[in-house]
Parts: structure tokens; sequence; C-alpha cells
């Protein structure tokens, strides 16, 4: 029989695999950020965000997973990378430091 003890070793390794697979995707969106830095492009792209709601709202159906809880942590890690960009173009502008 499954004990206490051992759903939540089980929670803390998920946890675990989410923090990371975080980590992993923050190092892809700030090469994303440095190449739209250096090619002039914006910081946000609010085409790509639309296709990433409708895209993890349909992954939240398929995996039983409350969409708007789904679509609430993509909100905040958008707003994280969109910052980050901007902070990237800044610093990628002729003469910043």
């Amino acid at each position: 029989m499954e004990t206490l003890e051992d759903m939540r070793k089980s929670i803390d390794n998920i946890d675990n695999a989410i923090v990371a697979m975080f980590s992993e995707r923050f190092k892809v969106t700030n090469r994303v950020g440095q190449y739209k830095a250096k090619n002039g492009l914006p910081a946000k792209d609010g085409d790509r965000e639309s296709i990433q709601f409708k895209r993890v709202n349909e992954l939240a159906l398929q995996y039983g997973l409350d969409p708007e809880f789904a679509e609430s942590y993509l909100e905040k890690i958008i707003a994280s990378v969109v910052r980050n960009h901007e902070e990237i173009a800044k610093r990628t502008e002729p003469g910043a430091q």
C-alpha cells in the first residue's frame, strides 16, 4: 500500500522535473530573445502567443488538466519571456553596456 510519504516523494520528483523543464525552456527562449534582438524583431509576438494558448488549451484537455490553469501558467511564462527579450534587446542596442 502506498503511503503518504511515498506520494509526497512522487510529487517532489514531479516538481523537480517541472523545474528542470522550465529551466530548459527558458534557455531556449533566451536564445530566441538574442535572435530577435540581433534581427530587429519585436520582443512580443501576438500571433505566436495566440497559437501557444490554443495549443496549451488543447494539451490541457488531452491530459485532463483544467485549461484555465494551463493558460494561467502560460501567461506567467510569456510575461517573463517578453520581459527578458526586452532586456536582451536593450543590451543589444548599439552603444548599450
